[in-house]
């Protein structure tokens, strides 16, 4: 005689494992590095980064110079200057620091919003076309070998986001 918890089992699992049998899994992969790369707005992108990445060697530079030059000045006085002189020199030297270091904060997430504001349509491209070419090839999953940690790119409308029913078994909204 079949124990009572395994016959409800049986039971459970068998619409299932039908269900499995009847649905045909084409799996595709893709390399996102590749397809990027070949994108043809990349060489205007690399030169719109990299004549920012230029602005803000330029800029920091002549920030540095003029700190360089303030601080010769500052040396060359030595001890034959009052202390208030002294006093505001230094005051001087680390307000240039002070704006130094902000520039090249400030010059930094610039560079970063540019990158975003550049790149983000290029890939907004490139996720509809995976898109399209699972839903005419009727692809189930579609892996990405250039990213191993996150291979999914594509997952079709006909498989099932099981997100929630672990949220639900984990006690998570």
């Amino acid at each position: 005689m079949i124990p009572k918890k395994l016959l409800i089992l049986l039971f459970a699992i068998a619409p299932l494992s039908m269900g499995i049998a009847a649905q045909e899994i084409k799996i595709a992969y893709i390399n996102s590095q590749e397809i990027f790369n070949a994108m043809p707005e990349i060489p205007t992108i690399e030169k719109q980064l990299n004549d920012k990445q230029e602005e803000i060697k330029k800029n920091a530079s002549a920030l540095e110079t003029e700190y360089n030059s303030k601080l010769e000045e500052f040396t060359k006085a030595g001890t034959n200057i009052s202390d208030a002189v002294k006093q505001d020199q230094q005051r001087q030297l680390q307000q240039i620091n002070e704006r130094y270091q902000l520039y090249i904060q400030n010059s930094q997430k610039e560079a970063q919003d540019l990158y975003q504001k550049l790149i983000t349509p290029v890939n907004q491209k490139i996720q509809n076309a995976i898109k399209a070419i699972g839903d005419e090839n009727g692809f189930t999953y579609i892996f990405d070998v250039a990213t191993p940690s996150s291979p999914i790119v594509y997952v079709s409308d006909s498989a099932i986001n099981a997100t929630q029913m672990v949220k639900t078994k984990l006690g998570i909204k």
